[in-house]
């Protein structure tokens, strides 16, 4: 998260020949060619600069227009950045396009934007409902062939008149599942695409459920105490009888308190009807499968014989069918930490049902990337994805994420950085190929002298999800927004490819920051990877090549994940030495843990241990708990990892103002410079 000159996108058309006549000219479509460039080193392509825009508000629109949409955003972006989708209203719909400062025209009807350009279309790509990874078999397929991605009954619409579009594949009955979709991508397609650039995206995503859901159920047990160690574990007897009177019964598990990222989990579960077992089942086992009515994003660990877990606000439910008759239900509930167990008799609408989407795919189309979705704790998918790995040069990113979530990000950027390769998390990101048009500013140094090192205990925050490029759009404008930044020193891991992928984004935090504000390079450096697993021979040229990142944009501070077999793990002896080369931090920081700690690596680098919080009574716990370990008579130092999704600079205020003049908040800049002070390091790598 760099290479030679060249033009990506779809094969340039020849142009026009002076000696067509204007209707023959009109008659066929003709896509623009690509004005993209890619030097080399450069770690994104540069599109070309904005114009004016045409938008369309597509929040409520279906999934195949979605797709439809993204892929011709995509075809006709390359060319110019012209198109505009609003996708999300997380930041607010038009927050960052009037960042912007570009005309542009929301149109009314996106098919008026269809119609617009259909000139540029070169037919359409239809994808099979049946075999959802056909969506993104036809994403690869649109960019190559200059075409848009459609369902089969969009397809009908798009034959007819005014848009007239020819099919150019049809994917329908042509597979038979994941796996032979993307092999007959490999071994059709591959040679064809960009090898500079992996795109991997979900085929679909879950549709947004109606309001008030929650109205349908019942709370049961609930844990009331925010238990996180396993302490509350045991087998709970439930009754359900009170749901009795229709056919079904719905038993649904909660995250009891959304705000702290831990959440219920459920080891096994047996139902009885009038004392006879209708169901019993182990998490993550075929048996589960036959009673799992929506898995709403929770996750299955294999851990403790297997337990499926939901937290930051998912959830899960389980259908039961009672015979006819039954008096009394009954569900033994193997479960700990913080569950909130609910039951009902009507149906909610599953969130498994799922559609396509479009953020990123125009990203995809337009620069001829590659798409797919392969897990690598599945090895038949596993030996796929390796030999797509295997197949480009280290230093080579790979946009998106991956399947199954928490297990499947410590997997997949593993197998990825063996390879050489890093992550941007990047699959809710929109409209990129329009933000890729626009220009970074000159960096102007920001940074603040540290105080005068005192016997304090010197505390530094740090936003997390600085890995996660669509963070930037989304969640890190909110937190930015939140009137109380500025208040107390913060930091604020970001990725250093915005100065490629989104300079407009990039200008903005630069602009606005307050003197409070740091920004530093999120996970784990330019890029998300795992250090100890990407190859040796490679490490220390990849570092030097993305340093560059790290101070056009005054990232300099480094904040390291680093992982083997999904366990957190040290840097090791070359990996340090390599950051301590190439980057020349003042310090880094390392690993999310449940403690903190400070370790002067080779006597040159500090390397201070994060330690994660996700309410503002963690945050105080841990800090009071230090002082009472402190002798008072030397500094203390101490790293605090704030969950971006539950805690906000309104809460750091809060915890703030709740210590005493012992403790004192300073920005990473500071916090390193005070650890080399008090270790006799220079003040300068």
């Amino acid at each position: 998260m760099l290479r030679k000159l060249t033009v990506i996108g779809v094969a340039i058309v020849c142009t026009l020949s002076m000696s067509l006549g204007a209707s023959a000219a009109e008659s066929k479509p003709q896509p623009q060619a690509s004005t993209i460039t890619w030097p080399e080193k450069q770690a994104l392509p540069q599109f070309s600069k904005i114009k004016h825009l045409d938008v369309a508000d597509i929040y409520d629109a279906p999934g195949d227009i979605k797709i439809m949409m993204a892929t011709l955003q995509g075809l006709v972006n390359r060319a110019e950045p012209r198109i505009y989708l609003l996708e999300n209203k997380e930041e607010g719909k038009f927050t960052w396009l009037n960042d912007l400062d570009v005309t542009y025209k929301v149109r009314d009807d996106y098919w008026q934007i269809v119609r617009t350009y259909k000139k540029e279309i070169n037919g359409m790509v239809i994808y099979d409902p049946k075999v959802p990874d056909s969506v993104n078999v036809a994403t690869t397929l649109a960019g190559l062939k200059g075409s848009v991605v459609v369902s089969p009954e969009l397809a009908e619409k798009l034959k007819a008149a005014p848009y007239d579009l020819k099919v150019v594949e049809d994917l329908q009955g042509k597979f038979k599942n994941r796996l032979d979709a993307y092999t007959w991508q490999y071994d059709n397609l591959w040679s064809q695409t960009t090898h500079k650039m992996l795109v991997g995206l979900s085929p679909e995503t879950s549709i947004r459920l109606p309001e008030n859901q929650g109205d349908l159920f019942t709370v049961i047990a609930e844990d009331k105490t925010q238990e996180r160690d396993g302490a509350n574990r045991q087998i709970y007897e439930l009754d359900l009888s009170a749901s009795l009177g229709k056919s079904d019964v719905y038993l649904r598990f909660d995250d009891a308190y959304t705000q702290d990222g831990w959440g219920s989990a459920v080891h096994q579960v047996t139902v009885k009807a009038d004392g006879q077992t209708i169901a019993t089942f182990i998490p993550g086992t075929p048996e589960e499968e036959a009673f799992l009515y929506d898995r709403q994003s929770s996750q299955v660990s294999t851990g403790d014989g297997g337990h499926r877990f939901a937290d930051n606000g998912r959830y899960f439910i389980y259908k039961f069918t009672p015979p006819a008759g039954t008096k009394q239900l009954t569900a033994s509930v193997d479960m700990w930490n913080q569950y909130k167990v609910s039951v009902g008799n009507v149906q909610p609408v599953s969130s498994e049902q799922k559609e396509p989407y479009g953020y990123l795919r125009d990203y995809a189309v337009a620069n001829k990337a590659m798409v797919f979705w392969l897990d690598s704790n599945v090895p038949e998918e596993k030996e796929l994805f390796q030999k797509i790995l295997a197949g480009v040069k280290p230093g080579t990113p790979y946009l998106g994420w991956f399947s199954n979530d928490t297990d499947g990000e410590f997997s997949g950027v593993e197998i990825t950085s063996n390879y050489g390769v890093y992550v941007l998390a990047a699959d809710w990101f929109s409209n990129l190929t329009v933000f890729s048009g626009t220009k970074a500013q000159a960096f102007k140094d920001n940074s603040v002298k540290a105080p005068k090192l005192e016997n304090k205990i010197y505390v530094t925050y740090t936003f997390s999800e600085g890995d996660n490029f669509q963070y930037n759009q989304h969640r890190m404008r909110i937190l930015w927004d939140d009137p109380s930044r500025g208040d107390v020193p913060l930091n604020w891991t970001s990725s250093p490819l915005l100065y490629d992928g989104a300079p407009a984004m990039l200008n903005y935090y630069r602009q606005t920051a307050t003197k409070n504000d740091l920004l530093i390079a999120g996970p784990s450096g330019a890029g998300y990877f795992y250090p100890n697993a990407w190859p040796a021979k490679s490490f220390a040229d990849f570092l030097k090549q993305s340093n560059s990142y790290m101070e056009k944009t005054g990232m300099t501070i480094p904040y390291v994940l680093n992982r083997v077999n999904s366990e957190n793990v040290p840097l090791s002896e070359a990996h340090a030495a390599a950051y301590m080369k190439e980057y020349k931090p003042a310090g880094l920081f390392l690993s999310w843990e449940d403690r903190h700690g400070v370790e002067i690596i080779d006597g040159k680098l500090p390397v201070s241990t994060i330690q994660g919080i996700s309410t503002v009574e963690d945050g105080e716990r841990i800090l009071t708990e230090a002082k009472a370990k402190w002798d008072g008579k030397s500094p203390m130092f101490i790293s605090l990892g704030l969950l971006a999704w539950s805690l906000t600079p309104s809460d750091i205020a809060e915890l703030q103002a709740k210590l005493g003049s012992e403790y004192e908040a300073v920005r990473a800049d500071q916090y390193f410079s005070l650890i080399r002070s008090a270790n006799g390091l220079p003040a300068k790598p």
